[in-house]
């Protein structure tokens, strides 16, 4: 049974390619992607982690409450995440001479309910190149939120959120060195 998206809670947001097929094959997808994201879930959402990986892609987001909203037009979180899949696969589909459907169905999501959990998802989803194998410190990978948490320039992610949860900016760091062979998370996530 698919979760429905509700106002004011968080979510872990997670999803691949239709048969583990790549999602980015270059730069200029994983742009595409994030910019069409600011466009669909930046109106109905806040960011508070977020990793793209060739094949998937991980948000920890809290979908806005009704007051919040940006947009004049009100439609279900579900359809705007919906919306980026939709005008990600066309533009992917014609720059790759492809047709068909690109992600799973539906998309996933678990509820984010609780602080540890919370605290978790943020470090699993900055250590995912790291767990694959991509690279040996989320400080290398270019293509998740973990740099922007570092960072002092503008940003719509919620980052100082995100270090208050682990209490400062030594303790986020030192939380995501940890190298811990237990990613019983994706157990849990059925991923």
């Amino acid at each position: 049974m698919i979760q429905p998206l509700e106002n004011g809670k968080y979510y872990h947001i997670y999803n691949r390619g239709i048969n583990s097929d790549l999602l980015f094959k270059d730069t200029a997808n994983y742009d595409y992607f994030l910019r069409l994201y600011d466009t669909h879930i930046d109106p109905i959402a806040e960011t508070y982690a977020w990793c793209l990986m060739k094949n998937h892609f991980h948000f920890l987001v809290r979908i806005k409450d009704v007051d919040e909203l940006t947009t004049e037009k009100k439609i279900q979180p579900s359809q705007s995440f919906s919306n980026l899949f939709n005008a990600y696969t066309k533009a992917f589909n014609k720059s790759y001479n492809r047709h068909g459907s690109l992600f799973e169905r539906p998309f996933r999501r678990k509820e984010i309910n609780h602080n540890k959990y919370f605290k978790n998802v943020i470090a699993y989803i900055h250590n995912n190149p790291v767990h694959h194998n991509i690279c040996d410190h989320p400080l290398n990978y270019p293509w998740s939120s973990y740099i922007t948490c570092l960072s002092d320039k503008p940003t719509k992610l919620k980052r100082k959120e995100v270090i208050e949860i682990f209490e400062d900016i030594e303790n986020f760091k030192y939380v995501h060195q940890l190298k811990s062979n237990d990613y019983s998370i994706e157990t849990i996530l059925g991923i």
